[in-house]
């Protein structure tokens, strides 16, 4: 769950190391170039920039002869890809630490699950399931909001309802498109078929050239947009 990127003075990151390793492994720079995702020029540059952060050569280079020439890391070339080797091993090492700290807390793992989340869908409702009434084709659940206020009933069918797992007292998301909402300012005495109906006081309007957003805000202190 946990990502971290790990780079030093901005332009020293995994794929400069890369490059660097590469290069102590086939001693060309034209093969740790192309191993690490630079272009052959893209290459010196970045290494004459790390050079110059450092105040000292990492790479000795040497050109023609019988060994028709070649490179290596200088000492401090192989210094810096020990330390990163090393910072490497620290940075995975906090990131197991820090999973397994959230491990231990349900509810925040819910949590940044739900922010993770990728979905086109504005309104998210995130709670636990209060009941559940199966059927043969369709089962009907009831979601308990974690901010409080009415609970909110949805229906999926039997097939998804045994893949997801679905209980009494499991942490779930709902979520509804902003144009599924139907919003209503003045019930006229009408009575109303949606099992869903929230109500609560406007908090916003984003008014555009073919529709409009609305924004609601609930008891609970959950929202809603339509």
């Amino acid at each position: 769950m946990l990502q971290g990127e790990l780079r030093l003075a901005g332009r020293l990151d995994e794929r400069f190391f890369d490059l660097l390793a590469a290069l102590a492994l086939t001693g060309s720079l034209q093969k740790a170039a192309r191993a690490a995702g630079y272009s052959y020029k893209g290459a010196w540059l970045v290494l004459d920039a790390a050079a110059a952060l450092a105040h000292q050569p990492l790479v000795d280079s040497a050109t023609g002869g019988s060994g028709g020439g070649g490179s290596r890391l200088t000492p401090s070339g192989e210094a810096l890809l020990a330390a990163w080797q090393a910072l490497q091993a620290r940075h995975r090492a906090f990131l197991h630490e820090q999973e397994a700290w959230l491990a231990s807390r349900p509810e925040l793992q819910h949590l940044l699950k739900a922010t993770a989340m990728k979905t086109t869908a504005r309104n998210q409702f995130s709670g636990h399931i209060s009941a559940v009434r199966p059927g043969p084709s369709t089962w009907q659940v009831r979601l308990a909001l974690a901010s409080g206020g009415p609970e909110i009933s949805a229906s999926l069918t039997a097939e998804a309802a045994e893949e997801l797992g679905v209980a009494v007292g499991q942490q779930a998301l709902a979520l509804v498109k902003a144009s599924e909402v139907v919003l209503v300012s003045d019930f006229a005495g009408y009575r109303l078929s949606a099992r869903n109906q929230l109500a609560g006081s406007i908090a916003r309007i984003e008014r555009g050239a073919v529709s409009s957003l609305v924004g609601l805000t609930l008891p609970g202190g959950s929202t809603v947009t339509a």
